[in-house]
């Protein structure tokens, strides 16, 4: 089975798979490129904090409240990601239903005597599941890289400014 059959044997779920796949991976290269930029602009963003505290009772959470402001642009899209990762599977879910229930109901119809008029509802069943957890799995795990890569940036940013201090 060629990629064209898999997709067309999936059905409508399957093209939509599809399209929040595109969007998603096009958020996640925009992220990508967001990695190079955080990773360019810590001494900045550490300069631009420093020079913006002058004197406050609780300068940490004072510098944590700064930092999250200035990096929160970077998070632009990753409510999207992390819901294309969390629904994903749901979708594959949904096909996984829709297709043993067209089976039933040939089979219902039809009977058991010949086992390809229901097979192709099988088939839909777990090429939906497939396809449901192909586009979900590169989704959550950049999701979790790139908190992780946020997070380290945060304390970058945090460790410079408090030196600069």
């Amino acid at each position: 089975m060629n990629i064209i059959d898999f997709v067309q044997n999936g059905g409508v779920i399957v093209y939509i798979l599809i399209a929040i796949n595109i969007i998603g991976f096009t958020l996640i290269i925009s992220k990508i490129i967001n990695i190079f930029q955080i990773n360019k602009n810590i001494d900045l963003i550490s300069n631009e904090i420093s020079q913006e505290i002058t004197s406050n009772i609780n300068k940490s959470n004072f510098i944590d409240n700064i930092i999250a402001q200035k990096i929160s642009h970077y998070e632009f899209g990753l409510n999207t990601i992390r819901t294309i990762a969390t629904i994903s599977p749901l979708l594959g879910l949904l096909g996984t239903v829709v297709g043993i229930l067209l089976s039933f109901d040939t089979i219902s119809k039809v009977g058991l005597e010949d086992p390809t008029l229901f097979s192709a509802s099988i088939s839909l069943a777990l090429i939906t599941t497939v396809a449901g957890l192909i586009v979900s799995i590169p989704h959550y795990i950049f999701y979790n890289f790139y908190i992780g890569v946020l997070e380290k940036a945060h304390l970058k940013i945090h460790t410079k400014v408090m030196s600069t201090l």
